[in-house]
């Protein structure tokens, strides 16, 4: 997940604003940045792992497998289903479970929703631009996810866990914050890298489907309403439920939230995220935010006694 529709908007606007005569007369000489080394130059380490490591491609696969094996396993019990829960708008908590089944008493159909970017197909083109000492923009994202499909490649794993999924009767749903205005060349990535069809507006869901815009909420609402979700997987924490990438969240808060309690019950069990060490809603925190003081080890600190053991389930 790259990033959300509103802030793509926001940004686009400002980069139409023109620049005044007199600020440019005004304006000090640019310095000319050093020449980049190119394919030469060492690639920055998140991207090294992401799209370059072993060990990345076998984080996916192993998450991939336990995603088909635990929905296809939910899909063939005999109880009555229930869906995982999801982030859902206006919700008491930001979480909500909704019903498997449609007002005439009927079951709503299995589906698995799952995030895009770095999820079921790598941007590492994309990537391959920015590693090379360019900047994000709105501009250049645009243009990628609407013209880049002949580089899509699907996350290691993907083709043949969303292929079980399919073969085992379960829906699979894409639900994206690209915006909509991308539709066809998602579309066409998706379909690039093996892991289509998709189809806008039913199996393919984009930033501007709902009244919400880049909060997945809204069309995990959509979705719920005529499918039974028993798979959540993304790359970010967002693409769960909004409540976890709250703002106001400090770095151990949210983790914290993430790690500890009912939500922590969660992974691997209806929820799987795929990893992505490359870009993120995690990308904030000083070295004191990160490292809170029960972390911040000297060799002169004193010896403790009793190391902390953490306890997923409180």
């Amino acid at each position: 997940m790259r990033f959300t529709g509103t802030s793509v908007l926001a940004a686009l606007a400002l980069a139409g604003c023109a620049t005044a005569p007199s600020e440019v007369a005004s304006a000090p000489a640019p310095v000319a940045a050093p020449a980049p080394m190119g394919g030469k130059a060492p690639a920055p380490d998140p991207m090294r792992w992401t799209y370059g490591s072993g060990e990345a491609a076998a984080a996916s696969i192993q998450a991939w497998r336990l995603i088909a094996d635990y929905t296809i396993s939910v899909s063939r019990q005999r109880r009555l289903p229930q869906s995982v829960p999801l982030g859902l708008p206006d919700t008491p908590g930001g979480l909500g479970t909704p019903s498997c089944q449609r007002e005439d008493g009927t079951q709503k159909p299995f589906a698995a929703v799952f995030d895009v970017d770095e999820t079921v197909i790598l941007n590492r083109g994309y990537e391959y631009w920015l590693s090379l000492g360019n900047d994000f923009t709105p501009e250049a994202f645009m243009k990628w996810a609407n013209e880049g499909a002949a580089y899509a490649v699907p996350v290691p794993g993907a083709v043949t866990g969303i292929r079980r999924l399919r073969e085992a009767g379960i829906a699979v749903l894409f639900n994206t914050n690209r915006p909509s205005a991308t539709a066809a060349g998602t579309i066409a990535a998706i379909e690039k890298a093996g892991v289509g069809p998709a189809v806008h507006g039913e199996t393919l869901y984009l930033s501007g489907d709902d009244a919400l815009g880049g909060n997945k909420d809204g069309r995990r609402k959509i979705i719920s309403d005529s499918y039974c979700v028993i798979a959540l997987g993304g790359d970010n924490l967002g693409d769960f439920a909004e409540l976890l990438n709250d703002r106001t969240l400090s770095v151990q808060q949210r983790r914290e939230l993430a790690a500890r309690g009912d939500i922590a019950q969660l992974w691997g069990n209806g929820w799987f995220l795929i990893p992505n060490a490359a870009y993120g809603f995690w990308q904030k925190g000083t070295i004191d935010d990160v490292f809170p003081p029960d972390a911040r080890w000297t060799p002169d600190t004193l010896v403790r006694t009793a190391p902390d053991i953490m306890n997923e389930g409180k």
